[in-house]
C-alpha cells in the first residue's frame, strides 16, 4: 500500500467514530432509510447484517481489499474504508455520512461527545510482535533492560501508548497506540501464527469548547492533521521502521 504516505505497511484502514451523549431511537424506519440513503451514494453498500448491539452496512471487498463499512450502535455512529486507493475516496464516505446522518438521525450539537479519525495501518508478521517493537524502537532503553538481561528473556507485552494535545484547552488530541497480537502459548511454544502487528494513529476532538463546528468542518481538520502527522511522523518514524525490522527476517 502506498496511499499518499509512501509507507511500507500490509493494509490501511482510515475510520472514523462520532461518540454521541444520548442513545439513538434505532426505530426501524428510520435506520432503513439512512441505511438506503446512503447506499444510494455507494451502491455496493448492499450487505446488511445484524449484531448484539449494532447494525452495518457494508460493501464486499474488491480485488485490491478496497471495502467501505457503516456501523449503527446505540451510543455511537462509526464508518470506514478499507484499503482506500485516494484520500479523495475517503472524504466522500466521510462527506455523506455526516452529511446525512444529522438529518435522517435527529443529531445536534449538544448530542456529540467526541468526533475520531482513526488510521491503522498492519504489518504482517510471524513472531513475537512485543519483542519486535521493542528491539525496534526502545532498543537500548533503560525500561527495556531494567527487565532483561545476558540471558535474553523474551518480552511478552510491548504495546507503546501515548496522547498529546494539539490545543491548549486539550479539546483536539492525538494518540500513538502501537497494539501486538502474539499471545504466551505462542512465545512458550515458539509457534506464531502470522498476524497483523497495528499502528493506529487516533486524532480526537471533543465538542464544548469555544463556538461550536460543524461535523463536517470538524472531520476535515482531523483528517488534515492526521494526514500531516502519518507523513511526517508516524509512517517514517514507525511504521517503515518495524517493517524494514520484520523483512530483514523473512
Amino acid at each position: 500500500m502506498s496511499y499518499p504516505f509512501g509507507g511500507m505497511y500490509d493494509e490501511l484502514n482510515v475510520s472514523t467514530r462520532l461518540y454521541l451523549k444520548l442513545d439513538l431511537a434505532m426505530e426501524r424506519e428510520t435506520v432503513l432509510h439512512f441505511f438506503d440513503s446512503v447506499r444510494r451514494e455507494f451502491p455496493g453498500m448492499r450487505k446488511l447484517r445484524r449484531r448484539e448491539d449494532a447494525l452495518i452496512l457494508e460493501e464486499d471487498a474488491s480485488e485490491e481489499g478496497a471495502r467501505r463499512w457503516l456501523r449503527l450502535e446505540s451510543s455511537a455512529i462509526r464508518f470506514g474504508f478499507a484499503n482506500p486507493e485516494r484520500p479523495e475516496d475517503v472524504a466522500r464516505l466521510s462527506n455523506v455520512v455526516l452529511e446525512m446522518a444529522p438529518f435522517h438521525l435527529t443529531l445536534g450539537d449538544l448530542d456529540y461527545d467526541h468526533l475520531e479519525v482513526l488510521y491503522g495501518f498492519d504489518l504482517e508478521y510471524r513472531g513475537n510482535h512485543d519483542q519486535l517493537v521493542a528491539e525496534t524502537l526502545l532498543g537500548d532503553h533503560p525500561i527495556v533492560n531494567l527487565l532483561t538481561d545476558e540471558r535474553r528473556h523474551p518480552i511478552i507485552d510491548c504495546q507503546p501508548f501515548i496522547g498529546v494535545a494539539l490545543t491548549d484547552d486539550c479539546d483536539v488530541q492525538a494518540y500513538i497506540d502501537i497494539k501486538s497480537r502474539t499471545t504466551t502459548y505462542e512465545v512458550r511454544t515458539c509457534q506464531y501464527e502470522t498476524q497483523y502487528l497495528t499502528v493506529y494513529l487516533t486524532l480526537r476532538k471533543y465538542w464544548g469548547f469555544g463556538e461550536a463546528e460543524s461535523l463536517l468542518a470538524a472531520h476535515r481538520n482531523l483528517l488534515e492533521r492526521a494526514d500531516e502527522l502519518a507523513a511526517e511522523k508516524v509512517v517514517p518514524l514507525i511504521v517503515n521502521p518495524l517493517a524494514q525490522a520484520i523483512a530483514s527476517q523473512r
